[in-house]
């Protein structure tokens, strides 16, 4: 078991945390401070104990010297002031004199945030590819390091493990929550366990289900990848977008596990993918050439709340449905009012899935809304994560 920051004395102690602040902004303005308020509890758990709090986090990705204004940590800064009711100083630089002069005299309940580290990433992508440089020189600003940062959990990166290669080091509250519900949804699932898995490509998703299908009871597939299944099935999808190369794959897990993976019996189709197309309800058998399967149809709704309904766990990864146009969005909202009333453990993973829920009123509904799509999914599959790994064991 790894160690938590509630395993260490704070107290005086300059503590590095790793928080994932990578918010979307538009023109400078945060649109949305979800991943902001989630790192709250560790950093105010740290202020509590009396630490030097040194922030760290990426946003955005970086290809120019002029993108270092638009992803600019400063908006980030003024927002956590506002919601932890105290001054946090902003320095716009990731390393340099001005930032050693501040971090040796932090007086203990200072909070100081570092310029985004994907500003390293313009000289030889030295923050995404753990240069041991700048993984080394962050590790001397501090006296323990913290990753709370779950949504970067799946990379090596110079400010999750090349910090926590030099330095003692723990998990934050946050993460400590996504693995205690991702963790569980691995090994110990109270049964009758479900999973949805949704998005546009079965070739994302084949580690997961090769994963869960041994554990699942059932696996509800929806989204675009769902067509590349029907297609494996026999049926006409139209112009659905599938995976040729993944029909060998889809067909001999529907041989594999016939009553285990669930299908689509019928699907909302248009055309185009916007609000002015023209929709229909087809069955699976009936969709013509020229249409797309754009979103699961009521009856694929009625079937998957029947199983749905007697479990107790649930995990869902991936919308079932093109969910940002609202004539499509139907089967996503449908099968969140489902789950929400079952009660089941629901688990959502990031990314898509975690927008729709929140975007759609659910946020508050659901057990556990994971902040990292990308780490989330390779926890699905079962692979111990690089950030975690190198974080010191109790």
């Amino acid at each position: 078991m790894i160690k938590t920051i509630k395993d260490f004395d704070l107290k005086g102690k300059k503590v590095i945390i790793r928080c994932d602040l990578n918010v979307p902004m538009i023109s400078g303005e945060i649109t949305d401070d979800n991943r902001i308020r989630k790192s709250l509890p560790t950093i105010r758990y740290a202020l509590n104990e009396e630490a030097k709090v040194i922030l760290l986090s990426h946003l955005g990705r970086l290809v120019t010297n002029a993108d270092k204004q638009k992803y600019t940590l400063k908006p980030v800064a003024e927002r956590l002031s506002k919601l932890l009711n105290t001054k946090v100083t902003f320095i716009d630089q990731t390393r340099g004199e001005r930032v050693e002069n501040k971090i040796r005299n932090m007086e203990p309940g200072e909070i100081v945030l570092l310029e985004n580290t994907r500003f390293e990433d313009l000289d030889k992508r030295k923050e995404s590819d753990n240069d041991v440089k700048l993984g080394k020189y962050w590790a001397k600003l501090g006296d323990i390091f913290i990753n709370d940062a779950f949504g970067t959990a799946h990379r090596s990166h110079a400010s999750n493990v090349g910090i926590a290669e030099h330095l003692p080091s723990g998990v934050g509250l946050l993460m400590e929550k996504e693995l205690k519900y991702l963790n569980k949804a691995n090994t110990r699932p109270k049964k009758p366990y479900a999973v949805i898995l949704g998005g546009s490509k079965v070739s994302d998703k084949i580690e997961v289900i090769n994963n869960l299908a041994r554990k699942a009871d059932y696996i509800l597939i929806g989204g675009a990848m769902a067509n590349t299944f029907l297609k494996a099935a026999g049926f006409s999808v139209g112009k659905s977008k599938i995976e040729e190369d993944k029909i060998s794959y889809c067909r001999d897990m529907l041989d594999k596990y016939p009553d285990k993976l669930i299908l689509p019996i019928d699907l909302v189709t248009g055309t185009t993918i916007s609000d002015e197309a023209e929709t229909h309800v087809r069955f699976i058998n009936e969709v013509g050439t020229d249409e797309m399967g754009l979103d699961i149809g009521p009856g694929t709704i009625k079937v998957f709340k029947q199983y749905l309904d007697k479990c107790k766990t649930i995990v869902w990864n991936g919308p079932v449905g093109c969910f940002e146009v609202k004539k499509f969005a139907e089967g996503t909202r449908k099968l969140l009012e489902i789950i929400t009333s079952t009660k089941a453990e629901t688990i959502l993973g990031g990314g898509d899935t975690a927008s729709a829920a929140i975007n759609m009123g659910f946020k508050d509904k659901i057990t556990h809304i994971s902040t990292g799509g990308g780490a989330s999914l390779e926890m699905l599959e079962g692979k111990e994560l690089p950030a975690l790994k190198i974080i010191d064991e109790k």
